[in-house]
């Protein structure tokens, strides 16, 4: 046991052939008869984690009858609100977590000129999180803006190994014009670098699990090992053993769990690659070996990804597009009549009841993944917190009644405590208020201080119980 001034690394890494496995926090990590507090670790890994997802197409709750019937957004603000008539009631476990944010519009989704009128679906996703209005382009001449995450990254992750990453679920690589005189990039990219920079997304889990485990080596001897179905903790086993036997028993087994955890995200993603190459017929022949056929598998397993990303401090910034605009997926695992109804179809249900009601039940399911990276994350310890209370997740639509294209009443809520700057449990309402507004405070609750965020030049207060009219139309 480390009982002296000296102490690992938050930085040490275990290297094998073509390996480089970051470490999850240890107490070892702090120097003895130091507070957790007042250490320089502290300090390094107390960064927020920020995952920013989107959902596209808005929801059922953003119509008029939607908003009168609480399909989205609670009708009580405050704490005192009833999920059970939202498609959020799979989110009542971790209630102390949740901040809910009703009423907000996204004017950058917009139609600014009479030639934009028709082509919400292919500039709404680079809205999201730069709240910046695409310029019209099918050529290279592509211009938006920052998103948060990038800002984030760039000012508070650059101490990381990787700075952020970009994930995704739906194929998002194509290239030119899509349609309305739009670049397809507009409608395929989240995160934004600068306002000519969108970055790509991943949406392979073994593309993912190679870069944040540092695989290095051949392309031949990663494919022999995938072949082989080798662990990678094969290669660092004797490393491993001799690291072990320096730490004390609470983080041998801390580091036990965690390559435990490794290991079996490994594996399933080796399990389904065997699937997929066994000559089945598959759901989504078009995809990567590496990605599962069914929806709520490919979220969880990036998920997982995610999680021991932030457990070992390689990142601290995701963005996770979990959909494409105007994609026709069914998600046979929704409830009802939702799990056989095609997503971007459904999304115009023309304000009939029943209609609406099976796009909550879409609505609902989509929501219903985040609970399980909320287990992930309040399971992992970090000093003296878990890692929930030091994330902020961000799960949210850029459009808003999809029956319509419009963009108010958007979709939106929050999870985590982000270090104590959100106390959570809360719903509050600012009808007609940008959604530039909850982005300003976003950045602020991370550490940076903006005056401005577009057309917002005032931070909403996510932590009181507040209501704001402002003239909007729908």
């Amino acid at each position: 046991m480390f009982i002296t001034q000296k102490h690992i690394s938050r930085r040490t890494v275990l290297k094998g052939m073509g390996i480089t496995l970051a470490l999850p926090f240890l107490d070892a990590m702090i120097p003895a008869g130091k507070a957790w507090a007042k250490t320089t670790t502290a300090k390094q890994v107390d960064r927020t984690r920020l995952v920013a997802m989107e959902m596209v197409h808005g929801s059922a709750g953003s119509t008029k009858q939607g908003v009168q019937l609480n399909m989205w957004s609670p009708k009580a603000i405050g704490t005192a609100y009833d999920l059970s008539p939202t498609s959020l009631t799979s989110l009542e476990p971790y209630r102390k977590y949740l901040t809910i944010v009703s009423g907000t519009h996204n004017h950058a989704a917009e139609a600014w000129h009479a030639a934009e009128i028709g082509g919400d679906h292919f500039r709404s996703s680079a809205t999201y999180l730069t709240q910046a209005h695409p310029y019209q382009t099918e050529g290279s001449d592509i211009h938006a803006g920052m998103s948060i995450d990038q800002i984030y990254a760039k000012e508070k992750g650059q101490d990381t190994p990787i700075p952020s990453m970009q994930l995704c679920i739906e194929p998002v690589n194509t290239g030119g014009g899509c349609a309305y005189g739009y670049a397809c990039v507009y409608m395929d990219s989240l995160s934004w670098a600068s306002p000519t920079e969108p970055l790509p997304a991943i949406r392979n889990p073994r593309a993912v699990f190679n870069q944040i485990f540092g695989l290095g080596g051949t392309p031949q001897d990663r494919a022999q090992r995938q072949r082989a179905n080798a662990s990678i903790l094969d290669g660092i086993a004797e490393q491993v053993a001799d690291f072990k036997k320096r730490l004390g028993v609470g983080d041998q087994v801390k580091l036990g769990d965690y390559l435990d955890s490794v290991r079996e995200i490994e594996r399933r993603i080796q399990l389904v690659e065997k699937k997929n190459r066994s000559g089945e017929q598959r759901d989504l022949p078009e995809a990567p070996i590496g990605v599962p056929d069914t929806f709520h598998e490919h979220v969880h397993m990036m998920m997982d990804l995610i999680a021991a990303a932030f457990q070992a401090d390689l990142t601290r910034a995701f963005s996770f597009k979990l959909s494409l605009d105007a994609i026709g997926r069914v998600y046979p695992s929704a409830a009802g009549k939702a799990g056989d109804a095609p997503f971007h179809p459904t999304s115009h249900h023309g304000e009939n009841l029943d209609k609406m009601r099976v796009f909550q039940g879409i609505n609902t399911y989509h929501v219903s993944m985040v609970p399980y990276l909320c287990a992930k994350l309040e399971k992992i310890q970090e000093g003296d917190k878990n890692l929930l209370e030091k994330s902020l997740l961000i799960y949210g639509s850029p459009m808003g009644d999809s029956n319509l294209h419009n963009h108010v009443n958007l979709p939106l809520f929050l999870m985590g405590h982000a270090n104590g700057q959100l106390k959570g449990n809360r719903h509050v309402r600012h009808t007609g208020a940008p959604m530039s507004d909850v982005w300003l405070s976003v950045l602020n609750m991370l550490g940076i201080e903006k005056q401005k965020f577009q057309d917002s030049d005032a931070p909403m207060n996510l932590n009181e119980r507040q209501v704001t009219e402002q003239t909007t139309t729908m």
